[in-house]
């Protein structure tokens, strides 16, 4: 049984299955392979719960906690209207294709609903092909603006 629910920062067996999660996704090939930093397991939840916007949510499949996104709202200029980013996405292994993403993305959906916004944006990396896959299945599609533009390249310039 699939079940999604929202992270309450505050909460601290919530704030523990957030670390472990996303130390989970840190640890993975496809988030970099190196797990968190001490002071980032310490702190995480504090701080997501003083930012405005933050969205967090954890699947759990017949209990055990298999899966987190995290989001947090933006502004669209070209639309003049809220939007949505999905941060992290991370699955266990163990439990892919069994539904959390949908369940994931069902919860975040609602919220970005809920506060008028007019998209939901993530980004996913180029050797990810079982995520393009689920996410062209739940309505997802790169990012172009039409013209010669082309689509758009997500880059990071590391401050730390």
């Amino acid at each position: 049984m699939l079940e999604v629910k929202a992270v309450n920062y505050q909460n601290p067996v919530d704030a523990k299955l957030l670390v472990e999660l996303l130390n989970g996704y840190a640890c993975d090939p496809l988030g970099g392979e190196t797990p968190l930093r001490d002071d980032v397991k310490a702190n995480l939840a504090k701080r997501m719960e003083n930012v405005p916007g933050a969205y967090s949510f954890i699947a759990f499949l017949n209990g055990e906690a298999v899966g987190l996104l995290n989001a947090f709202t933006g502004f669209s200029t070209f639309n003049a209207a809220p939007l949505i980013n999905i941060h992290d996405v991370y699955v266990k292994s163990e439990a892919r294709g069994q539904g959390a993403v949908d369940g994931l993305f069902a919860a975040i959906e609602e919220v970005a609903k809920a506060l008028g916004c007019c998209k939901i944006t993530l980004e996913v990396l180029e050797n990810n092909p079982a995520a393009h896959k689920a996410y062209n299945r739940l309505g997802f599609a790169g990012y172009e603006l039409g013209g010669d533009g082309g689509h758009a390249l997500f880059w990071q310039k590391s401050l730390k």
